[in-house]
């Protein structure tokens, strides 16, 4: 069918149709698990009476402003958090943190990541690269870290003794640009519960982005006290044109909230314009569109498997995230599985990415978007560095089927690229 619009070449539509064969049983797994998230949000619309006069927005200093309140009680109620702060101007997901961040800590206070380097713009903020004015650690915060295992794994054994006196536990729950498997929910509920053993005090910070919706449960019910993700990734569902949320405990929702206005306001202002629609229907598009993105990557792990290439994770593994990472092993590899992806985007498939120095990396970086909203990750993307191993990122696919073809053509372009061969 895709030949008829496509220029693919049969050896690419063979292992294309073989590898969607195989990923059957994984494809039933993804839609049970999203009717159940369905389930859980369709609850929570109703249970907090979602009404359509919650979608005008309002202006100026936004006082009273139903929608939002509702807004936030309906997303607290998902997470099964006891408040939300999810707003439109939260620029992206590093901004949500960093308010967090900020709301929570104070002068002398000490925060330990238990994964390892945090994702690369997050590390100005704490301030262990220079990038910027105003980080954590010029307000005289310490950052301190546990690495990783050699297999990319948490190191259980040492969480407890990392965390003794810190204020902070934060952990990074997608792989960001490594190759480790990212953090399912149980595992973050083991960390959680080894923190709690030696510094019960301690509040535990989750960057929940590209988790959302993936599992049944997300770290909020596993104990976390604060989670935090961009509506431009899962929980906006393709359709929030920006803003990010923050959930958790009802004390730190309001600290974080004080950080985000001013003091003693909170969040008790903050206009919502014409957003409000946006990030409702966002919400309870969500679910679908995240099983939507994490078939794609399912597909896309069989179809590069199958190419000879490592792909993680291997696409019958379990998900706790919608990223999927190829190794392509080469510079003229990695570029052009960008550009095949972009040749499979509604929007700019004439673009040709090429590797740019992007604002918060230490190296170039290749990006694909071509998507309604910019940068929106829940939309079909794949991105990389310029330094080894030279892989791919990919994340995305508001509709299976644009998301396959997309996938389809990333094939398809390193083929006519030379960088692998028919069969």
């Amino acid at each position: 069918m895709l030949e008829q619009f496509f220029q693919i070449d049969p050896y690419i539509l063979t292992l294309a149709r073989e590898a969607e064969e195989t990923c059957a049983g994984a494809f039933a797994r993804i839609d049970r698990n999203a009717e159940y998230n369905s389930a859980k949000v369709l609850s929570a619309f109703i249970q907090n009476g979602v009404s359509e006069s919650h979608f005008s927005g309002s202006t100026g200093y936004g006082y009273g402003d139903r929608g939002r309140e509702v807004l936030d009680a309906v997303l607290a109620q998902i997470f099964g958090a006891e408040d939300a702060l999810i707003r439109h101007n939260f620029v992206s997901g590093t901004h949500a943190i960093t308010t967090a961040l900020f709301g929570v800590l104070r002068p002398g206070d000490r925060i330990v990541s238990l994964t390892g380097l945090p994702y690369d713009t997050l590390q100005p903020v704490l301030g262990i690269v220079e990038g910027g004015s105003g980080s954590l650690k010029e307000f005289g915060v310490r950052y301190e870290q546990l690495d990783l295992l050699p297999d990319g794994t948490p190191d259980f054994d040492r969480v407890g003794e990392a965390v003794k006196g810190a204020k902070v536990a934060y952990m990074q729950r997608s792989r960001g640009y490594s190759l480790r498997e990212s953090l399912s929910v149980s595992q973050i509920e083991k960390i959680i519960g080894l923190v709690r053993k030696t510094n019960p005090q301690a509040i535990v910070i989750v960057d929940n982005c590209y988790g959302e919706f993936v599992e049944q449960q997300e770290p909020t019910q596993a104990g976390a006290d604060l989670i935090i993700g961009s509506l431009i990734k899962n929980p906006g569902g393709g359709i929030a044109k920006t803003g990010g949320y923050i959930a958790g405990r009802a004390g730190l929702i309001e600290q974080c909230a004080c950080r985000l206005t001013a003091p003693g306001v909170g969040k008790e202002v903050g206009c919502t314009l014409g957003e409000l629609r946006g990030m409702f229907l966002g919400l309870f598009f969500a679910p679908t569109v995240v099983a939507s993105a994490l078939k794609t990557a399912v597909f896309a792990a069989a179809l590069f498997e199958r190419l000879g290439f490592e792909v993680f994770p291997h696409w019958d593994a379990p998900r706790t995230d919608i990223i999927q990472a190829v190794k392509l092993g080469t510079p003229q590899g990695l570029e052009a599985f960008c550009q095949g992806v972009q040749r499979g985007a509604p929007v700019d498939a004439f673009v040709r990415p090429e590797p740019w120095d992007m604002p918060g990396y230490d190296s170039k970086v290749i990006m694909a978007a071509g998507a309604f909203t910019l940068g929106a990750s829940i939309e079909l993307s794949a991105d990389g560095p310029m330094r080894a191993p030279y892989a791919a990122w990919m994340q995305g696919g508001l509709t299976y089927p644009s998301g396959k073809t997309g996938v389809i053509l990333a094939a398809q372009s390193l083929l006519e690229a030379g960088v692998i061969a028919a069969g």
